[in-house]
């Protein structure tokens, strides 16, 4: 039985994701007013539920390969899981945080929401880049090198997105909210984050095989500048982090692929 805690943890990670999908589409976009009795339209302030629940996610998905390893229960099954996992925590609930973005960035337009589905639909590339990615890796696994990955790992590029909602109603910024509701924007990290993720770009994997300093200073640096980047921009730290990530393992690439 104790084989099989690496997979419970895999499923809680696909419970995770479900609710996450649940938590984006309840109630959607809504119609609210301002003090000055105008109306508009907003994402309501659960969606960051979503968020929590992707980023929840990401600790168990982390977990049953930690616990893979300590216990040598890695299986051909437990891969499985974790791929068919993966693409619902980070591909398809982070899709659909953008897809209520990208339904509030055209909401302007008095007819947006009637609208055909066309400029939405690029909110799914992520899901789609995901299940490629995740075949590929499994197809791979008994290739792949411990210390890298090829292209972003899909569990980055759904944290990445699981930060907007957090940004979005804890920044008070004006350029950050009109930001994150510019199309433009939300088009570019659909296809930034789709395109490293089917990409062969090596990317730093966070796999220890012991904990020293030199063996890992890459892997620790990476930690020290998101702690750092924590402190003094709070939820901003979570998406520039992972740019950080994706740069450094372009950067020294030369020192583990």
């Amino acid at each position: 039985m104790i084989k099989q805690l690496p997979n419970l943890f895999t499923l809680l990670n696909l419970v995770f994701g479900c609710l996450a999908c649940v938590a984006v589409l309840q109630p959607g976009i809504i119609l609210v007013a301002d003090p000055q009795g105008q109306y508009y339209y907003d994402l309501p302030a659960q969606i960051w539920m979503a968020s929590l629940f992707i980023g929840a996610g990401a600790v168990v998905d982390y977990l049953d390969g930690f616990l893979a390893r300590l216990l040598k229960a890695g299986s051909e099954m437990g891969r499985e899981l974790d791929s068919l996992s993966d693409v619902v925590t980070f591909g398809v609930a982070p899709s659909l945080i953008l897809y209520q973005f990208l339904r509030l960035s055209l909401a302007a337009d008095q007819e947006a929401l009637d609208q055909t589905t066309i400029g939405l639909l690029p909110a799914f590339f992520i899901p789609v880049a995901a299940a490629w990615r995740l075949a590929r890796f499994n197809l791979n696994a008994g290739a792949a090198a411990p210390s890298y990955f090829q292209g972003l790992p899909v569990p980055a590029a759904g944290l990445f997105v699981a930060s907007l909602p957090l940004i979005y109603w804890n920044v008070n910024e004006t350029w950050v909210s009109s930001t994150l509701l510019s199309p433009l924007f939300l088009y570019a990290v659909i296809a930034l984050l789709s395109g490293l993720m089917i990409s062969k770009i090596p990317i730093l994997a966070f796999k220890f095989s012991s904990y020293t300093w030199k063996e890992n200073k890459l892997r620790y640096s990476i930690v020290l500048f998101a702690i750092a980047l924590s402190v003094f921009l709070k939820w901003l730290a979570i998406p520039l982090t992972i740019v950080g990530y994706v740069l450094l393992s372009l950067f020294f690439k030369k020192q583990f692929a």
